[in-house]
This record gives structure tokens, sequence and C-alpha cells, in this order.
């Protein structure tokens, strides 16, 4: 067969191939998450060849300029695919960009942000673009050989470029009479290679992150089912009056306009006790948190009427006796209150929404004299609700305590409590209010209050936040992948025997599975068991594939400590807060000054024989 290939006729190959793989790859992850069309690959494909038009226009320039250099087409291949590393750095950063961008748009994101995104769009793009240089070997072969006889298979093309199976009279095969200053930079070349490898690496760990993040999706459904079908989380008022009142101004017009209104009448005193009963459901492979609470309340009201309220237009004889709360389905039995000396049965409905929509009333008899002298009550609930308990602090002087077996609480809301004790069997707080503590007074009209402001209280916490930190571990990726290629990287220059890149991308491999052994382990179990388990199944994978390449139970333990010391290093981090960054920016400096110290009698130039250091 009889053809000549021109640099046109190669590239466009290539920039096609590499939109073809680039729709392939994108429709696919489309598919795994059900958001496909039949229309989507087509769109995609022209989508990717109008985009990389400024990618064709720089190789159609610059590799003819690379065809004349004095190398053999190994190497020149390499470079082009180095030079297809570089094309994809500006679109990279534009999706860094764009990154950016979607992370203002949706503050809560979890995703990292400039950098990585920046890194995942290089290595894909690269990626499919070098997915298309393999395919479009045998005409980059002949392009780079000057040669119209298409005589070699493209099988034989392949060996040649990666296993020398085939010597064929080469400007490769002359190099060998050259001098020194001649040879190619391998090393140079390798490295390049390596650096490229890793972000192709990060590529994986973006359908990790999707994993992740649906796992967790799926454990919130769960709970949400659950918990809606017990009783969701719980907001409490204390009880309080609600009193019909005329309330009278002047309009525009001059004239005197009355208008029907509530007035809402809170507790002088009040005195909340509380104890949590947690309770853990089942449901499939996750734990689902719940709680039932036996609550008592006590207090008085003791009414001092503002200034500004006319009281011959309170409506005494409508007043009702209100008490609010999150879930109808958290009541477990009928809510009775003394009031006043008689006990009362509350029934569903709120005459006023200012501390929920949900809640029990009940109508009272109230007298201008007892609201005055004061009047005490008392009632008692029994409550269930899902991960959040939280009251409202409604009277002039409060105090609230709750306890609980659980050994894990998390207090949130407007206000902390002033004292607390937490140990391993349970729980015990205390919260104290007073009336300069309070945004309001004890009487007030109807839509004057902002209770989402004032609600606090006690959350639930499972000690299964293995999601975030294995977010947070896949967030590290990029050190795992780099400096484990990295110790390779080195360790094959000082032994002086190759690691082949396709050896490079199995251990690539093996580190982007450890996120998913520990994301599917840590479901069963504890995250720091799990974790465990995950490393050291991922490091001894290692340490025997380094074995058995360089031959040696030395170099294999040293990859064995290596590994150990950055697993744990990345643990530590994970388990921190406050000083991650500070730990962190220290532990990258000594690593940093140990590579530099193990690589400074590598000759990086390679003009001369690898001098091991010491």
């Amino acid at each position: 067969m009889n053809k000549k290939y021109t640099a046109a006729s190669v590239f466009i190959r290539i920039w096609c191939f590499t939109a073809m793989a680039f729709a392939t790859g994108t429709s696919i992850y489309f598919i795994c998450n059900n958001d496909f069309s039949f229309a989507m690959p087509l769109v995609l494909f022209f989508a990717a060849l109008i985009g990389s038009i400024p990618a064709l226009i720089v190789l159609l320039i610059s590799v003819p300029l690379l065809k004349r250099l004095n190398k053999s087409w190994r190497e020149k291949y390499f470079l082009l695919l180095i030079l297809l590393l570089l094309i994809t750095l500006p679109y990279g950063i534009a999706g860094g960009l764009l990154g950016i961008f979607s992370f203002v748009l949706d503050l809560k994101s979890n995703r990292p942000v400039f950098l990585i995104t920046a890194g995942m769009v290089s290595a894909l793009l690269f990626f499919c673009a070098g997915v298309a240089s393999f395919i479009a070997l045998r005409p980059i072969y002949y392009y780079f050989q000057n040669n119209e006889v298409c005589s070699n298979s493209y099988s034989n093309i392949f060996n040649q470029l990666f296993f020398h199976s085939f010597k064929i009279k080469t400007m490769e095969t002359q190099q060998h009479d050259a001098p020194v200053s001649q040879q190619p930079n391998k090393i140079l070349i390798k490295g390049l290679i390596t650096g490229a490898l890793i972000l192709i690496m990060l590529i994986p760990t973006l359908f990790i992150i999707n994993l992740i993040e649906e796992r967790e999706a799926r454990q919130k459904e769960v709970v949400k089912e659950v918990s809606s079908k017990w009783a969701t989380a719980q907001t409490l008022s204390a009880p309080f009056l609600v009193v019909p009142y005329i309330d009278t101004f002047i309009n525009s017009d001059g004239k005197t306009v009355a208008t029907k209104r509530n007035l809402l009448l809170l507790a002088n005193e009040l005195n909340v006790n509380g104890n949590i009963i947690p309770e853990q459901r089942p449901r499939s492979i996750y734990k689902v948190l719940l709680y039932k609470t036996a609550i008592t309340m006590d207090g008085a009201f003791k009414i001092k009427w503002p200034a500004d309220i006319n009281l011959a237009n309170v409506d005494y004889a409508n007043a009702k006796l209100c008490f609010s709360l999150s879930d109808f389905k958290g009541i477990e039995e009928e809510i009775y209150i003394d009031f006043n000396g008689q006990k009362l049965l509350l029934t569903p409905g709120l005459p006023a929404d200012d501390f929920g929509v949900t809640g029990l009333s009940v109508p009272v008899s109230l007298s201008p004299e007892a609201a005055i002298a004061g009047i005490p009550f008392s009632m008692k609930l029994k409550i269930k609700g899902s991960e959040q308990l939280h009251f409202i602090p409604m009277s002039a002087s409060s105090k609230f305590q709750l306890k609980s077996v659980w050994p894990s609480p998390s207090f949130d809301g407007d206000m902390l409590p002033n004292d607390r004790q937490i140990n391993d069997s349970g729980f015990t707080a205390k919260w104290s209010f007073n009336q300069a503590n309070l945004p309001f007074a004890t009487v007030m009209k109807e839509n004057t209050v902002l209770e989402k402001k004032m609600a606090f209280g006690v959350s639930l916490v499972q000690p299964a936040d293995q999601y975030n930190k294995t977010m947070r571990s896949v967030k590290y990726a990029i050190l795992f992948i780099g400096l484990s290629f990295a110790f390779f990287f080195i360790i094959e220059l000082m032994q002086r025997k190759p690691f082949h890149p396709v050896q490079y991308v199995l251990v690539g491999l093996a580190l982007v599975i450890f996120y998913t052994l520990l994301l599917s382990i840590s479901e069963y179990i504890l995250f720091d068991y799990a974790y465990f388990v995950a490393a050291l199944a991922t490091i001894l994978l290692i340490t025997f594939y380094a074995k058995g390449h360089f031959n040696s139970w030395k170099t294999a333990g040293i990859f064995f400590i290596l590994l150990s010391c950055l697993y744990g290093f990345i643990f530590i981090l994970i388990r921190l807060e406050d000083t991650a960054l500070l730990v962190g920016s220290i532990g990258l400096f000594i690593v940093l000054a140990l590579v530099m110290f193990v690589s400074r009698k590598i000759n990086w130039y390679g003009k001369s024989e690898i001098v091991s250091a010491a």
C-alpha cells in the first residue's frame, strides 16, 4: 500500500478521534447518572470539534516543526503527547474558572474548586487525545518516518513503540554511534509522561466523588423516609396565651379605624426538664437515629400590660392557651395542661402562627384580675422525633435542662448551654434566660416574632460521618498519586530498572480503588477501622508489586514504609480540623525536603550514568 501522510491528514484524524472519545466518555458518564438522551453523543461530538479548533491549529503549526527534530520517531511521538498535554492545560484552566463560578452559585458545594477541577478537566481531555493518538498510531508512525510504503502492521508499530521487539533501521538505531551529548533526554521524557499519568489518574477520582455523593444522598433519603414515618426534628414552644384585641389607629383621612388582632401573652416564669431516649432503627445497611422524650413544663403567667394596650379592648372571654410543635406525628399521648387548677385537653389548631404553624390550643377562662395576679400552669409531654430537639424560650425568666444517655450531642441554635457535661454515659445540659437576653416582651402583637432566630437545643449526632471523611480523603488524591508515582520514579532511576507507563497506571488504579474500599467498608464499620483495612490492603498490594518488579525485599520494604507514612499522614489530616492546614503544610515541606535530599545525586540530564543517592 502506497500512501503519503501529510500533517493535515494525520492530525485531522487525531482531532476527530479526540472528539469521538470525549463524546463517548461524556455520554457514558451521563448514562451512569440517568441523564442521557440519544441526541447527546452527536451534540457532544460537534461541540468538541468546534471547541477544539484552536488545538487543531496549534497542532498543524507545531507538529511539522517537531518532525524536523533529529530524533527517533518514538521520541517524536512522546513529544507529541507532551504537546497534547500542554494544549489541554488552557482548557483545564477554563474548566477550573467555571468550577469557581459554580461554587459561588452553590456555596453548599463540597467539591474541590480550581486546582482539582482544572487538573481533572486537563486529565480528561489529555486522556481523550491520548486515546486518539493510539488509534492514529500508524499514520503518525509513517508521517514521522517520511516513509510512503505502509508495510508495518499496527501491532508491529505498537510493539516497536513500547517494547522494542521490532528493530527497523531508523534514526533510533543510528543513535548508538552518536555522541553522548546528542542522545535523547530520556529522563525528562519519562518524567513528563509520569506527570501526565498523574493527571490522567485524577479522572477516576471524579467518579469516586460522584459515588460518595450518591451514597450520602442515599443515606439521607433513607433517614428522611424513616423520619417522615416516625416524626421529624421537633421544635417546641412553651405554653402561651392568645387573646383577641381591638386595635385602633387613625388613617390618612383622619378617621379612627378599628381592627381585630391577637395579643400574644407569654409566661413570666418557666421551667423545662426533659429526658431524651435515643433509638437506632436499622434500615438496609444504614442506621437511623430517632428519639423519644419525656418533658415537664411548669411556670406562671403574670401579665404586665404595656402602656399602649387599652385594657378595655381586650377580649378575655375568647382567650386560648396554645402550644406549638413541628410534627403532629411526634405526639405519643394526649396532652393535658393544668391551668389555674383546671385540667384541660389541648386539641389541634392555632389562632396565631408566630411560633409555628403546627400546634394545639384550648379555650380558657381568663379575667383581668387573674392575669395580673398570676396564673400557674404545668404540663407533661411525651414527644418523639428524629435527630434534633429544639425549644423556643418564651418566658421573661426561663430555665431548661435536658439529659440523655446518648454520648454524642451537638448543641446548636441561637444559644449554647450555660452548663453542660458530656461523657460516655450521656450528657446533661442547662440553659437559662431572662428578659434582657430575649428580643421580645411578655406581651406583644401577632406577626412581630421571628421564632426561627430564637430556637435552641440539641442534635443527636451519629458517629457515622464516613462520607464527609471519605470526601476529605479524596481531596488528597493528588498527594496519594503524585507522591506514590514520585517514589517509583526516583527508585527506578536510582536502581536503573525502568518502570513501564502501564505499570504506573496499574499502581494508580490500586491507589484509586483504595477510595472505593474505604467508602464501602466504612458503611459497615467505623471509619478509622475502615481506613486501616483499606490502607493496609493497598499498601501490601503495591509493596508486593514493587517486590515483583525490583526483585528486592529491601526496596519493597522501603515502599511499605513510605506508603505507610503517607497514608498515616493523610489520616492525621483527616482527623484534624482547625490545624489541618498548618500540619499539612509542614508535612508537605518535610516530604519535599526528603525528596530533594534523596534525589540530589541523580543526573537529570542523562549524559552519564545515573549515580545512586547515598
